[in-house]
């Protein structure tokens, strides 16, 4: 079975970014807590633990997940990221939250107290990302953290006792204060940064003036399909909603007809 190393939110790839599969454990990798994670059934992958991301143990070096997008495959993202999630939940829930008792490994989804036998299971935290809409412009925002002059599409996370739909229009509202209806669900993404789910939403503009939530947004405009500026790659969901955009995925039978 080929092994791949994590280093905090970090994975090891090549000089070409492509992740490096090895065919046995380097001396000094680690198992996460709990035992050996192993991912996949078909072609299973072990996921090792590697205590310094500035010193590899073979040629390649340690990236993180954002900077990979776009560089690893789909199969190699998927298991970068899954990989990050499940160390980051095994990390996170070495101790029982009851009791305090050191948790051991239940079943491959399951951290189990041995004394109060709570089970902690991996964390997955829902979140809306939506491109708004109002025909022929796109509200995008420029969120702390992107790269230089790349602007993306609005998200947040779902609350206690809201719906996703519920989450876009209060979302929106707050990081705007603009109104939208037409909410059209296009798909999904595993998000792991550290552990979110995201659901994309097209939604139509309704009213409202502008006004920026300023401590998310640096920026927040209008822009139209012939003048965008730099957006996410293609391997993310924002880039997908705003790709759906420009097909005119967004138009309804009024508009088509």
């Amino acid at each position: 079975m080929k092994v791949v190393l994590m280093s905090r939110d970090r994975v090891l790839v090549d000089e070409s970014g492509r992740l490096v599969r090895l065919d046995e454990a380097p001396a000094g990798a680690r198992s996460p807590h709990g035992g050996p994670l192993v991912l996949g059934t078909a072609d299973p992958v072990g996921v090792l633990e590697w205590p310094d991301a500035d010193a590899p143990p073979v040629a390649g070096v340690f990236m993180g997940l954002r900077a990979s997008l776009g560089a690893l495959s789909l199969e190699e993202s998927r298991i970068a990221g899954r990989a990050r999630q499940l160390l980051e939940w095994r990390q996170h829930h070495r101790f029982c939250g009851r009791c305090g008792t050191e948790t051991r490994l239940e079943t491959s989804s399951a951290l189990r107290c041995p004394s109060c036998a709570l089970d902690h299971f991996p964390r997955v935290a829902p979140a809306v990302i939506v491109l708004v809409h109002d025909g022929d412009r796109a509200l995008l925002g420029r969120h702390r953290g992107l790269p230089p002059g790349m602007y993306s599409t609005l998200a947040g996370f779902v609350e206690p006792g809201e719906s996703a739909e519920d989450t876009v229009h209060r979302e929106i509202r707050e990081e705007s204060g603009v109104a939208v209806d037409d909410l059209r669900y296009l798909g999904s993404q595993s998000w792991p940064f550290p552990h979110s789910l995201m659901l994309g939403y097209l939604a139509r503009y309704r009213g409202g003036e502008l006004v920026r939530e300023e401590e998310e947004l640096e920026d927040l405009g209008w822009f139209p399909r012939d003048g965008l500026p730099t957006i996410p790659p293609p391997v993310t969901i924002a880039r997908t909603l705003i790709d759906a955009w420009l097909e005119g995925r967004h138009r309804d039978h009024r508009e088509q007809g």
